[in-house]
């Protein structure tokens, strides 16, 4: 075999090992029994599920911040598509003063740091009352995730031919009913995988979440895992968290595998005309 060949596939598993081998020991330490949860062995031995169970104990609350996770990723989500899709394609379409200026100002404030935020809006949401809930979650999510839906559907709508909607027009739709009936069912790739980095984005946010919530019943469930006292008296929860890990992880591992071909579609469909 060539030594270019080797030495690409020798790389290739280096990275995989790399970017795989916490995923696998926060699996395997989920599995263990809790006598065994700082046991150096790469295979847990015996197979135990006592850590899951715990998880879902009656006083531990973590079934109610997957639900509250759930919530917020969701609601995030849609809303940012909502306002996503309007502002990239008005961006894509629609001729204005300041158009470039707008589309930059966008992009800029994705380069903000979440913890700048947290003061200002901490501040913010206590003199409106929305400590303690979703909104005050919610909100924070959608401005970090709008700028890149924003600039992912402006580019996908960007090498859309502009005849599409003059043909639908002529044909009697208005430029809103062109948009909605034609351009949004053909964009359908690029709002997907939008949909999809947004979800991951607000489902896996830590920061404002932390400091937004301080009510048990509000929490989202990385807040939860972050805040797990364990379910065993005072003992160490190792192994509780890293179940609760696995718990939160695959479902995102599943989605992706499942939409791979999706994403990688949406993502690259806006890039070559």
């Amino acid at each position: 075999m060539n030594w270019r060949v080797t030495l690409r596939y020798t790389g290739l598993a280096v990275i995989l090992v790399y970017c795989l081998a916490p995923f696998y020991w926060m699996a395997a330490s989920a599995f263990r029994r809790p006598s065994d949860q700082f046991s150096l062995s790469p295979f847990p031995s015996p197979l135990s599920i006592t850590n899951f169970t715990a998880v879902f104990g009656n006083d531990v609350g973590f079934g109610r911040a997957l639900v509250n996770s759930i919530v917020v990723a969701g609601i995030a989500t849609v809303l940012t598509l909502i306002i996503g899709l309007s502002a990239a394609y008005a961006l894509a379409r629609l001729h204005f003063r300041f158009k470039n200026a707008v589309a930059a100002i966008i992009i800029a404030t994705s380069m903000f740091p979440g913890i700048s935020l947290v003061v200002p809006l901490l501040k913010l949401f206590t003199d409106i009352n929305w400590i303690n809930t979703y909104q005050s979650m919610i909100v924070p999510s959608m401005s970090f995730a709008l700028p890149l839906a924003v600039w992912n559907l402006n580019a996908f709508f960007r090498q859309m031919p502009g005849e599409l909607e003059e043909a639908a027009m002529i044909d009697g739709c208005t430029r809103l009913q062109a948009f909605r009936k034609i351009i949004i069912p053909l964009a359908a790739p690029g709002v997907f995988t939008t949909a999809i980095i947004t979800f991951i984005t607000a489902w896996n946010e830590f920061i404002i979440a932390l400091s937004m919530v301080n009510d048990k019943s509000m929490q989202t469930a990385t807040v939860a895992i972050s805040r797990f006292t364990g379910a065993y008296g005072f003992d160490q929860p190792f192994g509780t968290q890293m179940a609760a890990g696995v718990i939160v992880t695959v479902p995102l591992v599943i989605l992706v595998l499942v939409f791979q071909r999706r994403i990688i579609a949406g993502l690259t469909a806006g890039g070559v005309k």
